[in-house]
């Protein structure tokens, strides 16, 4: 292997302020003059973006009043259009999750342009979540309604069937 010249490094290149500034080394501060030259030409600065904050915002106003009719109306339909494309994309979204048995937060985060994107994805996602995100029937309460047998269930009369039974297994002993 045949080893390749190294490039030597390059001279340093002797730093100077630039003209009209105050050198500054380590550890000594600027004079005052310069920070007042330095004050001045700021202000100067903040000024002029000020003046041309004020022309961009004039400009703007000039373009709208000078804008046609026509111009206007196509404006006003372009804001229209786009307004009911996404209307009809959030309904396209609710109608899926709603026929997937998503909750609209999850409807939210469906992705897709047509309705089959739509729902694939509601699919994918039920997929990963698991059945867990799908609303349950609540499980009936044993507690309400009639027992099997057809008399009404009453905690008072068990309690009082368990202490007949209760004080006829004690007598037997």
């Amino acid at each position: 292997m045949s080893e390749q010249p190294s490039t030597p490094p390059a001279p340093e290149q002797p730093t100077t302020p630039p003209e009209g500034a105050a050198p500054h080394d380590e550890g000594k501060t600027f004079d005052a003059e310069y920070v007042a030259n330095l004050r001045k030409e700021a202000a100067k600065y903040r000024t002029e973006a000020k003046a041309n904050a004020d022309a961009a915002t004039r400009l703007a106003q000039i373009e709208e009043a000078n804008k046609t009719e026509a111009q206007k109306s196509a404006d006003r339909l372009a804001a229209a259009e786009k307004a009911a494309t996404e209307a009809s994309s959030s309904l396209a979204r609710l109608e899926v999750a709603l026929a997937k048995g998503l909750t609209p937060s999850q409807a939210k985060r469906l992705v897709g342009s047509t309705k089959e994107e739509l729902e694939a994805d509601a699919d994918e996602l039920l997929k990963d979540i698991g059945d867990a995100a799908r609303p349950r029937a609540p499980k009936p309460d044993p507690t309400q309604g009639r027992v099997p047998n057809g008399a009404p269930l009453d905690p008072r009369s068990a309690d009082l069937a368990q202490i007949e039974a209760d004080l006829k297994a004690a007598q037997r002993r």
